[in-house]
């Protein structure tokens, strides 16, 4: 048994480095491009240790730059420019009658609000010292755009409609506060729509005469 264990060896350190040989002379297997293109997909959709995956980019939406709308055409939409005090404020509620053209009453087809005005100073459209009544739309007042009475205010308002309805230009861009001495304060948004003007430019605050000046200049009137 001694002697046929001792041969049993000796043959297995022969033949041992004859099939390392042959294995390591064995063409590689050949590539499954399947399997291939798989695994490059998973790396590819796989992130980085310790890298997050990019957000979605965010649609670019258009931005109206500040001062587009500016004072030129604002006073030359406006059919009235004045400043004045509100003296009433009045709910008419809308007609179930037809619509006729030219009546009396054109705004009856619609709810509307009828604030009275009396006129401090007068620019366009209006006559100095008259009381002045206009007709807003209901939604226009449920939507903000409201008054209140003893407020002081320069406003610059459309022409009235075939309805017979107005509103401010430009919404909050027609409206501006008066301070204790009839002085027009102009808000921030003023402020980036006008900063180009060589009367208002920059100013919080000017003197109606010099408003005035402005909004002439603006229609080409001096």
């Amino acid at each position: 048994m001694h002697g046929s264990g001792l041969r049993l060896l000796a043959i297995t350190f022969l033949i041992l480095p004859a099939l390392l040989h042959a294995q390591s002379e064995r063409p590689p297997l050949a590539q499954d491009p399947a399997r291939d293109l798989a695994r490059e997909l998973e790396q590819a959709l796989t992130p980085a240790r310790g890298i997050s995956p990019p957000a979605p980019e965010r649609p670019h939406l258009p931005v109206t730059p500040p001062g587009t709308f500016g004072l030129t055409q604002m006073a030359q939409a406006a059919g009235m420019i004045f400043s004045g005090r509100v003296t009433a404020i009045v709910r008419r509620p809308a007609s179930a009658g037809p619509v006729t053209p030219g009546s009396a009453n054109p705004d009856h087809a619609v709810e509307t609000v009828a604030i009275t005005f009396h006129v401090e100073q007068a620019i366009r459209g209006v006559t100095h010292g008259a009381d002045l009544t206009i007709s807003q739309w209901m939604g226009l007042w449920s939507g903000g755009q409201r008054y209140r009475v003893g407020e002081r205010l320069l406003l610059f308002l459309y022409p009235p409609s075939k309805l017979g309805l107005t509103s401010c230009v430009g919404g909050p861009m027609g409206r501006f506060a008066l301070d204790p001495w009839g002085r027009v304060l102009l808000s921030a948004q003023h402020l980036s729509a006008f900063r180009t003007d060589p009367v208002l430019g920059g100013k919080s605050r000017v003197r109606f005469s010099d408003f005035a000046l402005a909004v002439r200049q603006a229609r080409g009137e001096e």
